[in-house]
């Protein structure tokens, strides 16, 4: 049984009748660009086959009643009395009504039953799949025109001042806006997009490493603080306004880990914008070095890799048909993604699983992923 199909027959089961209608929003895995999106640069994710989905009927009144089955936990509050109550995954919800309600929309209440695919805590986005599907939860039963970039705003302020977790744009906006088959270039300051396939003949595959980490808790919101006081030391809004060549002839009045925080985000918007006119020229050779690069200026520069991670990216290198691969996500755990050729991805995949798992005693789960459309109602069986 699909999800989907999951999702619709567990409403049936516990309303007595079929959904009126069925949504879902994607994760993700971002190819290049790490903690970028907040510094206002580039980032080049795709929305994946992984998702959370919502079967769901309007009601006449302000209330939501959602059910996790995932979870097997249930949570109602009203639209007119929205309280923060730390109840973990229902507070995304919350924060998405209180967000949408904030910038003026006129919600309708709805009743339905989630579940989702995405891995948690593995640096796919399944924060912000379950946000972007609560948007079009409400768009769907109030009305309102569904705008992905307005969309992604909304579910990043849910984020940031609901849930309290000091995310960037990235993770909203593919979720959002993907497109199937492509790549999104994000200009995280614009929101402006640009579609881009993959080299032909190459697929990304999703290497989870089987360790967890809670962004709230991590060194994340650090990692920007340090950022924007790079920013501060070169006068400009973001450290996408800085230059290499800027950086290198002002960066002497930084501490030494500031510098390297600063440095790794100027080189990554670099990359990211070389990455993405390798993938327009098809050169998967130079998409795969890019990578490479990406990962050792986060784990050197940013020190946001981690054993695991940086085992599995080793791994990665030494399988058959790997052209390049990083760790992906927020860091210090999680996931890595390895760009591959498509005709040697089951062996690669194979390959990568026995080593890693020689290495480190884990059991790694490994997804040769294909790209999405971002958040949409989908039309019933």
């Amino acid at each position: 049984m699909s999800l989907q199909q999951h999702v619709i027959q567990s409403f049936k089961e516990l309303f007595g009748e079929p959904p009126a209608y069925v949504v879902r929003a994607p994760g993700r895995v971002n190819l290049i660009g790490e903690h970028t999106d907040y510094n206002d640069g580039f980032v080049l994710p795709m929305a994946i086959d992984r998702a959370v989905w919502i079967a769901l009927r309007p009601r006449p009144d302000d209330t939501v009643r959602v059910h996790s089955l995932d979870l097997d936990r249930s949570a109602t509050f009203l639209l007119a009395d929205l309280r923060y109550e730390d109840a973990g995954w229902s507070e995304y919800v919350k924060g998405v009504a209180w967000a949408l309600q904030g910038a003026g929309y006129r919600l309708a209440g709805w009743e339905g039953v989630l579940a989702g695919d995405v891995p948690r805590g593995a640096g796919l986005s399944s924060s912000a799949a379950l946000e972007l599907a609560t948007a079009r939860a409400f768009q769907v039963v109030s009305g309102f025109d569904w705008d992905p970039p307005s969309m992604a705003r909304l579910g990043q302020k849910a984020e940031n001042q609901w849930v309290g977790m000091n995310c960037g744009i990235m993770d909203q906006m593919i979720s959002a806006a993907g497109e199937a088959g492509h790549a999104l270039l994000i200009d995280c300051r614009s929101l402006e997009t640009t579609s881009v396939a993959l080299p032909p003949g190459t697929v990304a595959v999703i290497l989870d490493t089987a360790t967890r980490r809670g962004l709230v808790d991590s060194a994340y919101n650090e990692r920007r603080t340090q950022c924007e006081a790079a920013a501060r030391h070169f006068g400009v809004p973001a450290l996408r306004d800085v230059t290499m060549e800027r950086f290198e002839a002002e960066a002497g009045g930084l501490d030494d880990v500031t510098f390297r925080r600063a440095r790794h985000v100027i080189s990554e918007n670099a990359r990211t914008l070389a990455a993405a006119d390798a993938m327009a020229r098809g050169d998967a050779a130079a998409m795969g070095r890019l990578m490479d690069a990406s990962h050792v200026s986060m784990r050197d520069d940013f020190e946001i890799s981690g054993p695991a991670l940086n085992t599995m990216v080793e791994c990665a290198h030494e399988a058959p048909g790997c052209y390049g691969a990083r760790m992906t996500g927020g860091g210090f755990a999680g996931c890595a993604v390895a760009l591959v050729a498509t005709d040697r991805a089951n062996a690669f995949a194979e390959t990568v699983a026995a080593s890693y798992e020689a290495a480190t005693g884990l059991t790694p789960a490994i997804y040769i992923s294909r790209a999405t459309e971002g958040a949409s109602v989908v039309e019933q069986p």
